[in-house]
């Protein structure tokens, strides 16, 4: 449920826009709120789970959950919106952490590997399936009920948590909570996020307080990075990123969040917008790649059973999202959805093969006591990389609209024949409709602009692919520099790891 939440909005995102009166800029927030919302309460899950226990955390954080679910429906705005969405991302980051841990504990060691990997199919599967459930419940339906879907789902899952679940025998010690540290995190966080979103709509630093949230940004996260360094309980231990796997695992993982997250964005929207798919088309571009995903999910987890180096598997999984972002750069207004679907399982195996090894290339390094924190960190990149990735896209989509757009309205003059001959024929095909000379010529400059505003935009969203898969490719060779793992050491495959 929590999983399906994360992506089930975006085949949705034009609907949204028309119905609430709000750009594609500001409808993004949908998606990143949410994201941001998991980067702030995935540190705390252990001080909360420890000091309301884990039974009562998990139940509320699905009421939670749930009830913000309702109330996305029911906005009527979108800030509003984007308000209980963050609030749903914050009872989701529970859901998140907590559920792998309740499966080991609640099974025994040889059931262990059966739960987790059922498990764990649930979890790859979710945001898979989400496009397509999204696109069928807003097509047939109305965008709303991509959440009212929660709410029986969160009742029944609440009252059977509330009978079936326990707190654990062994309860670790509380830890004092690092409330200067979430404190700078979200202020860091939240200012560096509105000044990519808003930058460009707002001519960045001509408007004050894009450059009052630029230097708070700064300040805010160099005083968090010192204060995690210095203080002895910290919500996020950096002082682990000395470890070179870990510390390299974590950029990876940053630059998967933006391919996975931009991608799953991007899609959709070149799709309904400018090819002209129905949501539930748009959705169904996804699914042959979910199917092949799940195979390919189960066999890099036998390889690394076999002791396959994980870095090697990431290095493959890298190379399908930059194939990915490539083929999607070169498509054009005439390509069909076979060609879309192909791509988009390349995009779908590249995750199978990143989700689990780049998490146990992670922790690979680590003592068992920092696991947890490892783990912790490593998830909270992903969610930072694909909140900062959908900001980046739009930001950088917008600048090269009007790039394309200049390149192409340089063609239109009197002095290019095909141009003119273009615009003639669609005046004379106005005029033989009815319309005065004068007004037919009218319509064939205004068609001929809404030709020009479509490719422009088309060409920047491809654009956007291209610079993710940039983004792949630069830091690729980074695995050249990761130590090669103790082969006495046995293999670790976080739990917790999404």
């Amino acid at each position: 449920m929590e999983l399906i939440d994360t992506s089930i909005v975006n085949v949705a995102l034009n609907y949204m826009s028309g119905n609430l009166g709000a750009t594609l800029e500001d409808i993004s927030w949908v998606i990143t709120s949410y994201a941001i919302a998991n980067v702030i309460i995935i540190p705390m899950t252990s001080f909360l789970v420890n000091n309301l226990g884990r039974r009562n955390y998990y139940i509320g954080s699905i009421l939670l959950f749930t009830f913000c679910s309702f109330m996305c429906g029911n906005a009527t705005n979108i800030w509003e919106l984007v308000t209980f969405r963050f609030m749903q991302g914050l009872g989701g980051g529970a859901l998140l952490s907590v559920s792998a841990t309740v499966v080991f504990e609640l099974f025994p060691k040889e059931k262990q590997a059966t739960a987790s990997a059922l498990f764990g199919i649930g979890v790859f599967i979710g945001p898979t399936i989400g496009p397509t459930l999204g696109g069928y419940i807003t097509e047939n339906f109305s965008w709303p009920w991509i959440f009212y879907i929660n709410i029986p789902i969160g009742i029944a899952a609440a009252v059977s948590c509330f009978f079936l679940l326990y707190e654990p025998l062994i309860k670790q010690k509380v830890a004092k909570v690092d409330w200067a540290g979430i404190i700078l995190l979200i202020i860091g966080i939240g200012s560096l996020q509105v000044v990519l979103e808003r930058g460009q709509t707002d001519d960045w630093f001509a408007a004050g307080y894009i450059v009052f949230l630029t230097v708070t940004a700064i300040l805010s996260l160099t005083a968090f990075v010192i204060w995690e360094l210095y203080t002895k309980k910290p919500v996020v231990n950096l002082r682990i990123l000395r470890f070179r796997s870990l510390s390299i695992a974590a950029v990876l993982t940053f630059i998967t969040g933006m391919g996975m997250y931009t991608s799953i964005y991007l899609t959709p929207v070149v799709a309904q917008r400018l090819l002209g798919f129905t949501p539930t088309q748009s959705g169904l571009l996804l699914l042959p790649g979910s199917i092949v995903a799940v195979l390919a999910l189960i066999i890099t987890g036998k390889l690394l059973q076999k002791g396959v180096s994980a870095a090697l598997i990431v290095f493959f999984g890298f190379m399908c999202f930059i194939y990915f972002n490539w083929s999607m750069s070169r498509i054009n207004l005439e390509t069909p959805a076979i060609d879309i679907t192909l791509n988009l399982i390349f995009r779908a195996i590249g995750m199978a093969l990143l989700t689990v090894p780049l998490g146990t290339l992670a922790v690979s390094a680590l003592e068992p006591k920092d696991m947890p924190q490892g783990t912790a960190l490593n998830n909270m990149m992903r969610q930072l990389g694909g909140s900062f990735g959908i900001s980046i896209i739009n930001t950088y989509v917008a600048r090269r609209i009007a790039s394309h757009r200049m390149d192409l309205i340089t063609h239109i003059t009197a002095d290019n024949p095909v141009s003119v001959s273009r615009i003639n024929a669609y005046a004379g095909a106005f005029h033989q409709k009815g319309f005065s000379l004068l007004d037919a010529k009218q319509k064939a400059m205004q068609l001929i602009e809404n030709i020009v505003v479509k490719q422009s935009s088309f060409s920047s969203y491809l654009d956007g692919y291209f610079l993710i898969g940039l983004f792949f490719a630069i830091v690729l060779p980074l695995l050249l520099f990761v130590a090669k793992r103790d082969k006495k050491k046995p293999l670790v495959i976080p739990s917790s790891d999404h």
